[in-house]
């Protein structure tokens, strides 16, 4: 049934496994919920949260998860229309990764792979990545997570440009709107100003140019096409000001993700591609949430023909199941890299926890459930099934601007008016309540306040009948929600 003027009474949920005890006792705990609850915001600063709300409502804790269902402390079952933050490709508990874990771990737990050392999951894993590695990318670097890879290839950039007698070449560009990581370097490439301000951030070195939103910064007529070459061309002019003599790389994510899940519109990369050829800047591919399957290919690059000299993948490579990354290189900047190791010696760069073998075999366990159960292809058809249902679920309703994605990620965009693309008053908050609302409707969904977003990308194994109660129990949400504030 379609709703005709957006306000129609709420449709009836299928049945659904929901449930609520009051201070159920956890299964590996005797504290309660609530005990849990407290101890948690009396002792533990949390990433991206709220302090001082955090402070006084204490946490949500998870302790169960199968397939694409979680279960909370207080015995509330969940559908995780999210994959953790953007990663649980495969879902909740898989034994065949367990099973690697403990085999790998029973094995050898750990050895570094400094000084020239290896173990055989990280060579099995790298031999099996460079096959699945868009365009030229030949040689891979392991790390523990997104922001860590991202850092690792700035690094890269810079001894790269320094090695070839170019070191003037040490600025990079990065897009508003963008998310890169939070460490010093990857949170000032992040183009959120919420994770520069009081930060000291962005480092010197660092720039950004204008966002590939379309929906938010085209002007009124303007195609896609006209809207991506002008973007091409506020980029050119970035370049020409600040000298293509001092611009060492770009990077960019195929689709943005916490910046709004924008997919790029037409003609947008291979303008972008242009100017980056034209000035001899190095293109980096952040494919930390595109990466292994979501859009419907391997990866990003492959869906809007990329052709990265640098690309870093995280998140779904182990599922999250294990804290693991992967930075890849073309051979050219490769074999520059080993003439400067006869000049400096070793590369003087690392983690303790690069190659873990743990890790790697975990990466190797997910990798097999990817193709073993055609996931990939998977996620080409059900997201296009998920991308139809929500069009087609508020097609008719002014509080619904767009519905953005590619695949298995989306974003449904929140507005006070359609025709005038007015947006909520900041202080509403309106993406968090509607999440809060979703969670108490047994779904998690994640909220983008700077733009008044509520985004998805559900586990890779979800079913076109799992897709109809996600955008069920989304629409009962955000009707029972948005009424009140328009």
């Amino acid at each position: 049934m379609l709703y005709r003027n957006g306000l129609a009474q709420p449709r009836r949920l299928r049945p659904v496994l929901i449930y609520f005890t009051t201070d159920e006792i956890s299964a590996n705990n005797s504290m309660t919920h609530t005990d849990l609850s407290r101890l948690d915001a009396d002792t533990i600063l949390h990433p991206s949260t709220n302090a001082d709300e955090f402070a006084k409502h204490g946490s949500r804790i998870m302790q169960k998860g199968e397939g694409i269902y979680l279960e909370d402390t207080s015995g509330h079952r969940l559908i995780d229309a999210v994959a953790g933050l953007w990663c649980v490709n495969v879902g909740y508990g898989r034994q065949e990764i367990a099973d690697a874990m403990s085999q790998a771990a029973s094995k050898m737990g750990y050895y570094h792979t400094f000084t020239g050392m290896s173990n055989v999951p990280q060579v099995e894993l790298a031999e099996r990545l460079i096959k699945l590695a868009p365009g030229r990318l030949s040689k891979v670097f392991f790390a523990s997570g997104g922001s860590d890879g991202n850092d690792s290839l700035m690094k890269i950039v810079w001894y790269y440009h320094n090695l070839i007698g170019k070191p003037e070449k040490r600025k990079i560009i990065s897009r508003w709107q963008s998310y890169h990581g939070t460490s010093i370097a990857t949170a000032s490439l992040t183009g959120l100003p919420s994770f520069h301000k009081d930060f000291n951030l962005p480092i010197a070195n660092v720039l950004h140019t204008e966002s590939p939103d379309y929906f938010r910064h085209a002007h009124d007529g303007e195609s896609e096409l006209a809207f991506s070459a002008r973007r091409a061309n506020e980029l050119e002019t970035l370049i020409d000001k600040e000298g293509a003599d001092t611009i060492g790389a770009f990077i960019a994510e195929p689709v943005l993700g916490a910046g709004g899940v924008v997919p790029p519109p037409e003609g947008y990369f291979e303008a972008i591609q242009k100017v980056l050829k034209k000035h001899n800047i190095l293109f980096i591919a952040d494919e930390v949430v595109c990466g292994f399957g979501r859009l419907g290919k391997w990866f990003g690059s492959q869906v809007y023909d990329l052709d990265p000299d640098m690309m870093t993948t995280a998140k779904a490579i182990t599922s999250g199941y294990f804290p693991f990354s992967a930075s890849f290189i073309t051979d050219e900047i490769w074999q520059v890299l080993r003439e400067g190791s006869r000049k400096h010696g070793s590369f003087a760069h690392g983690y303790t926890y690069a190659g873990h073998p743990i890790g790697a075999a975990t990466a190797m366990a997910n990798l097999d459930i990817i193709e073993n159960e055609n996931l990939v292809s998977r996620a080409a058809d059900v997201g296009a099934y998920f991308q139809a249902q929500l069009k087609q679920r508020f097609a008719n309703d002014d509080f619904v601007a767009e519905i953005r994605g590619h695949g298995m990620i989306a974003a449904v965009q929140l507005v006070k008016d359609k025709s005038s693309k007015t947006l909520f008053d900041p202080g509403v908050k309106i993406a968090p309540k509607v999440t809060t609302e979703c969670y108490n409707n047994g779904l998690i969904a994640r909220p983008l306040p700077s733009i008044d977003s509520v985004a998805f990308s559900p586990p890779l194994i979800t079913t076109k009948a799992q897709i109809d109660d996600i955008v069920d129990r989304f629409e009962t949400s955000v009707r029972s929600i948005i009424p009140s504030y328009l």
